[in-house]
């Protein structure tokens, strides 16, 4: 399922957002609506990408957001010639609260 940014110009019920974070300041969002999941993804049909977290939060400032993580995976174990890591990435709550 794919997402647009211009769905998101008037309120809407989001049962999960999730964050996930990315080295130079870039970060894509997951969202599920009704049960669907997917990307958000920007009117050339490319995954949108959010410089800030405080960017997300002010796009969706007007939607109603049940549960919100931040989710990091590191890439540096396998940079410096460490095998893969067996656990999954790292998630932790992420506020949608104004002002952060």
């Amino acid at each position: 399922m794919k997402f647009y940014l211009n769905q998101f110009t008037h309120p809407k019920h989001i049962q999960y957002l999730e964050v996930q974070s990315f080295e130079m300041n870039v970060y894509l969002v997951k969202l599920t609506i009704a049960g669907d999941t997917g990307f958000i993804y920007d009117a050339k049909d490319n995954i949108a990408r959010f410089h800030s977290t405080q960017h997300i939060r002010e796009f969706f400032q007007q939607c109603v957001v049940d549960d919100a993580c931040m989710v990091h995976d590191s890439p540096y174990d396998e940079m410096i010639g460490n095998p893969p890591k067996t656990q999954r990435p790292l998630a932790m709550p992420f506020s949608m609260e104004q002002p952060y």
